[in-house]
């Protein structure tokens, strides 16, 4: 019977420990990714470009900012 016991408490204590170990994970790349945008001004002019569009910093500026407010958005629908 002690040996049940120690097989429930090991089982036990690695689900707890894989299910904080995501949560934990998670939380810390959403908050890398939101410190650190996958996508930066230059990247987003080499693709207008790519596609034969010609970027103005205007059109750049509004790409950004629509991006970043499609993030919050993301954010505060999780919440």
């Amino acid at each position: 019977m002690d040996i049940l016991w120690v097989v429930l408490i090991a089982f036990g204590t690695l689900v707890v420990g894989l299910l904080l170990g995501f949560f934990i994970a998670r939380k810390t790349m959403m908050s890398y990714l939101k410190k650190n945008p996958p996508i930066n001004e230059q990247m987003l002019r080499t693709m207008m470009m790519q596609m034969g569009q010609k970027p103005s910093q205007k059109k750049i500026n509004q790409m950004m900012k629509a991006m970043s407010q499609q993030m919050d958005s993301n954010d505060k629908k999780k919440k």
